[in-house]
């Protein structure tokens, strides 16, 4: 476990699962309801058994309340998730967070990994991938799709 400033980065447990949920449906940008998030297939269960075959993740705790989290998937190299409360953002936690999960990605051993987000380059989170050395690959389906090659 690390620790910066006023909170603590660890890993997720299952026990974490619930409080994933709160975070992710009060992100500013990409929010989306349980509902919609059902709709996809991710619920706690699917997160749970997510935990136990290919993905794994961190999460940022100020107290004991999470207040952001990431999360990688082993099998195809794409980092799946990242989500902070609104009052968190710009406070580095999302680097950390984004720093865990690349780090273990490239640990499994990836060469270059992959997320997808909006194709609005207006939104905060395309600057945020970019600043940390992301880059386009292609726009497909309503996404853009951008990748990382290993330092």
């Amino acid at each position: 476990m690390g620790s910066t400033n006023m909170f603590q980065v660890s890993e997720i447990n299952h026990t974490d699962i619930p409080e994933l949920f709160v975070v992710r449906v009060a992100t500013r940008e990409n929010a989306l309801s349980l509902r919609e998030l059902e709709i996809l297939g991710i619920n706690e269960e699917s997160v749970a058994q997510m935990l136990n075959t290919s993905h794994r993740g961190w999460l940022c705790e100020e107290g004991d309340r999470v207040v952001g989290f990431a999360m990688g998937d082993r099998r195809t190299g794409e980092l799946w998730v990242i989500a902070l409360l609104p009052d968190w953002e710009e406070k580095g936690i999302g680097k950390l967070l984004m720093e865990k999960v690349e780090s273990w990605l490239w640990s499994e051993g990836f060469t270059n990994i992959w997320l997808t987000t909006d194709i609005d380059i207006s939104l905060r989170a395309y600057g945020f991938y970019l600043h940390l050395g992301w880059y386009d690959d292609v726009l497909r389906d309503g996404l853009r799709y951008m990748k990382k090659n290993k330092p």
